[in-house]
């Protein structure tokens, strides 16, 4: 089913049975609730059987009923508040088994993420670090612990590293005033997306720089105007973003940049030792100074 999910619903209801039609005007009306519900249990709601709520999904053009679902949980992450986020956590894991239930959630985003990521996207984009002149990575809202992170570790790899910090439209484009052809911005962007990572990426492309973009779906806006987009899938556990498998990705670039450039690297972190050391940075075994 190609667009816009909801809007397709609402313009067929017309065409729809009555079954379909409960089904349609549900899922419009609750689309938070629906979207994680079984065939099954989305029939009780609206009274009528799994095999309708099934025909209706392939009504639509989906092969079938977790195609449909799977469309749902899509469109509506771009569309919660955070209270319909909060209400959508308790109808999922209620008060008993949190723990255990956001870790199954966050191992099956990280096993999804390393089968659905194309190899030679992800030597692409080591290319692409390397080879840059100027580095630059951003991140807004929670996505910006995860641009700090990866700029933290490449700071300490790479000269040229700059972690574009938040701010006004016009502070953005400050920022970004030296960016040239040769350099690589790093966008790291999850629903709801960031309006302010999207007109970086737009203003990149502008110039000719080149960009990568760490999202979840190709569907994203920072994804369209991409050289390179590397997909980690996220997912709406709660009002908290899980960023699990995102960060699990940046862990992977950080490591490959790093074998990339094994003599300079090395020869960085000799120096930091002895840094840290002569500065006394860290804690000594023993609690001694």
């Amino acid at each position: 089913m190609n667009g816009d999910l909801f809007a397709n619903l609402s313009s067929r209801i017309p065409e729809f049975s009555k079954g379909h039609r409960r089904i349609a005007d549900f899922i419009l009306s609750h689309y938070d609730k629906a979207a994680f519900m079984t065939a099954s249990r989305l029939g009780e709601s609206v009274g009528v059987s799994e095999s309708t709520v099934v025909r209706f999904a392939s009504e639509l053009g989906f092969d079938g009923y977790p195609e449909l679902q799977k469309a749902l949980q899509e469109e509506m992450r771009t569309r919660l508040t955070a209270v319909q986020r909060i209400e959508v956590s308790f109808d999922r894991f209620g008060r008993d088994e949190v723990f255990k239930s956001v870790l199954l959630h966050d191992i099956d985003r990280i096993r999804r993420t390393l089968d659905e990521t194309d190899p030679n996207r992800f030597g692409s984009a080591i290319e692409q670090i390397i080879s840059a002149e100027t580095i630059y990575i951003m991140g807004i809202r929670s996505s910006a612990a995860l641009a700090s992170f990866m700029g933290y570790y490449f700071k300490l790899m790479l000269p040229n590293v700059t972690v574009i910090q938040t701010g006004s439209r016009s502070e953005l484009y400050e920022q970004l005033m030296h960016m040239t052809s040769k350099d690589v911005l790093i966008g790291i962007s999850f629903p709801r997306y960031s309006r302010q990572t999207v007109a970086a990426f737009n203003y990149a492309h502008d110039i000719g720089a080149q960009t990568i973009a760490i999202t979840d779906s190709q569907d994203s806006p920072i994804a369209s105007k991409a050289d390179n987009a590397l997909l980690a899938k996220s997912d709406m556990v709660s009002f908290v973003d899980s960023l699990v498998a995102p960060l699990s990705l940046i862990n992977a670039l950080i490591v490959a940049v790093s074998i990339q450039n094994k003599d300079l690297v090395s020869k960085n972190f000799e120096r930091l030792d002895r840094i840290w050391e002569e500065y006394d940075v860290y804690e000594k075994n023993g609690g001694e100074r």
